[in-house]
C-alpha cells in the first residue's frame, strides 16, 4: 500500500463521514477506500475509525492524526506544485461556498477572468446562504458577510459590505413612506426578515440617535435572492447590501429609506479550517476575491 494514498482515502472519509462519499469522492470503489484504511490502520496499529452499519466515527487518536495528515497532504501538494520542473501555476479541485446574491451578481460574472489566469483550477461552488460544516461537507471556503464566530476557522477580512434600507414602489403607496425608522414598528409597516442568525447590525445611526431595527414581518426568509425578490414585490422593507440594491434603486424598482441615516458596514470574510495547510489554489482564490471586493465592495478605512 502506497502510505499517502491510504492517508488520502482516511482524510476523505474523516471530511465526508462515510466511505461511500469519500470513495465517490476519490473516483474510487467503495471495497478499495475500505481496504486502503484497513491497511493504514494495520501499519499503524492504531484504530483511527469506529464503524458501524449507520455512520463513521473518529477515534480520539484517529483526530489527532487526522489534524496532521491533513496538514501533511496540502503541503505535500504544495511542494509538488512548486517544484522547479513542474507547472507552476496553482492546479486542483476548489470547493468553496458563497452567498447567493455575491455569486449572481458579482462572483460568477467575473469567473471567466479568474479561468483565464488559472485554466488548471476547478471550482466546485456551493451557493447558499446556510451555515456549512467544511470538515464534514469537504468545503474549501466559505464567502459570508458578517463576524466568524468559529475559533476553528481562519478568517480572512475581504471586504466591508455598505448597507442601505429599501422598498417597493408598491409597498410605499399601500403603506405609506416612513421618515424615521421608529416608524416601521407601527403595525401598518412589515419587513421582509432575513434569517441570517443575526449577523445584520439592525442599528442606524444619526448623529447622537441610535435606533434598534425592526418590526413586524409576514414573511422571513433564508436565501439572499428569495428575500430580494420578496422586497421587490411589495413584501415589506428590506435592508440590502448596496450591490444587491443599486440596480432597482437606478431604475426605480426599489426606493432608498432613511439615507440620512446610517448603518455600520457589514465585514465580509473568506474562512477556511485553521487545521488545513491553505495550498496554492485556495491562496490565489483568496487573493482573488480581495481583488474582486476592492472594486465591488472595498474595505473601509
Amino acid at each position: 500500500m502506497d502510505r499517502f494514498d491510504g492517508m488520502r482515502a482516511f482524510v476523505r472519509v474523516v471530511e465526508s463521514g462515510s466511505f461511500t462519499k469519500a470513495a465517490d469522492n476519490l473516483g474510487l470503489s467503495r471495497t478499495t477506500v475500505t481496504q486502503l484504511v484497513q491497511q493504514l490502520e494495520a501499519r499503524l496499529q492504531l484504530k483511527l475509525l469506529h464503524r458501524t452499519t449507520r455512520r463513521v466515527s473518529i477515534t480520539t487518536d484517529g483526530a489527532a492524526y487526522y489534524k496532521r495528515v491533513v496538514r501533511l497532504l496540502a503541503e505535500l501538494d504544495d511542494i509538488e506544485a512548486n517544484l522547479p520542473g513542474a507547472p507552476s501555476a496553482p492546479r486542483g479541485l476548489l470547493r468553496v461556498d458563497v452567498p447567493s446574491p455575491l455569486a449572481n451578481i458579482i462572483l460568477v460574472p467575473a469567473l471567466p477572468a479568474f479561468h483565464d489566469r488559472f485554466p488548471d483550477i476547478q471550482l466546485e461552488m456551493g451557493v447558499s446562504d446556510r451555515n456549512v460544516d467544511l470538515i464534514g461537507e469537504s468545503v474549501d471556503c466559505v464567502v459570508r458577510g458578517g463576524e466568524v464566530k468559529n475559533g476553528s476557522l481562519v478568517a480572512r477580512h475581504v471586504g466591508d459590505l455598505q448597507l442601505g434600507v429599501y422598498a417597493a414602489p408598491s409597498y410605499l403607496a399601500e403603506a405609506g413612506t416612513p421618515s424615521h425608522p421608529d416608524e416601521l414598528h407601527d403595525p401598518r409597516h412589515r419587513i421582509v426578515r432575513y434569517r441570517w442568525a443575526g449577523k445584520l447590525p439592525y442599528v442606524m445611526t444619526k448623529g447622537e440617535e441610535r435606533v434598534k431595527m425592526g418590526g413586524r414581518y409576514l414573511l422571513a426568509i433564508d436565501d439572499g435572492n428569495a428575500y430580494l425578490t420578496a422586497g421587490l414585490s411589495g413584501l415589506g422593507v428590506l435592508w440590502l447590501p448596496t450591490y444587491m440594491a443599486k440596480e432597482h434603486a437606478a431604475n426605480g424598482a426599489l426606493v432608498q429609506l432613511f439615507t440620512d441615516w446610517r448603518i455600520d458596514p457589514m465585514p465580509l470574510y473568506v474562512a477556511y479550517p485553521s487545521n488545513r495547510y491553505a495550498r496554492k489554489s485556495l491562496r490565489v482564490f483568496i487573493d482573488w476575491i480581495v481583488e474582486l471586493m476592492a472594486r465591488h465592495a472595498p474595505r473601509t478605512p
